[in-house]
């Protein structure tokens, strides 16, 4: 026998379809929540690692600017130190210059010749002084010319002047102490040797 059939097979097809494509449509919408918030979770975990990553670094960087703010603290004090010790060898290996100056000014001022001043600056010596005659300051140049400790005198100007009622001649003059090497200390002698 024949069948036919009556019911409206396309209408239950329709809603078979709308159906699908409603429960498709929910399907997709709740996996695009779950991925947009995987994505969110995701992102954002990134940036919470960053941004802790960038305090560390912020912080290391802070005690690493306290580290060379000491370091050209203590550069500046070793430089400041330096040029005191410096100063010091200066001053120590200068310390008996004066004392030859006014050893040999003794030794070879000659009689008749007065100083009126004696003033150093480094190696050079300016003196100005009066000579009862012109050939006393020349008999002092030759002095300085002749002693170990000073050398290259400079006349800078000879003027008759009176003094005291006496008839004097003022006499400037430069010239320079000499740096003389200390002498060489002989070591102990050797057993057997002749002397």
């Amino acid at each position: 026998m024949i069948r036919v059939n009556l019911l409206p097979h396309r209408a239950e097809k329709r809603k078979a379809r709308q159906l699908q494509f409603i429960v498709f449509g929910v399907i997709s919408l709740i996996l695009g929540v779950v991925l947009v918030s995987f994505v969110h979770v995701a992102i954002s975990t990134q940036i919470s690692y960053q941004e802790r990553r960038n305090t560390f670094l912020k912080q290391n960087i802070a005690i690493l600017d306290k580290q060379i703010a000491e370091i050209k603290k203590l550069r500046e004090q070793t430089q400041a130190l330096l040029a005191r010790k410096t100063v010091v060898e200066n001053l120590q290996s200068t310390r008996s210059d004066v004392v030859h100056l006014l050893d040999q000014m003794l030794r070879i001022l000659p009689d008749g010749v007065y100083l009126k001043s004696l003033k150093q600056t480094g190696y050079k010596i300016a003196i100005v002084g009066y000579a009862q005659s012109s050939a006393r300051v020349s008999t002092l140049m030759r002095s300085i010319e002749d002693s170990p400790w000073l050398d290259t005198p400079v006349l800078i100007e000879v003027h008759a002047t009176t003094v005291g009622g006496a008839r004097l001649s003022e006499f400037s003059l430069n010239f320079n102490l000499t740096k003389q090497a200390a002498p060489a200390t002989p070591g102990p002698a050797k057993p057997g040797a002749k002397g």
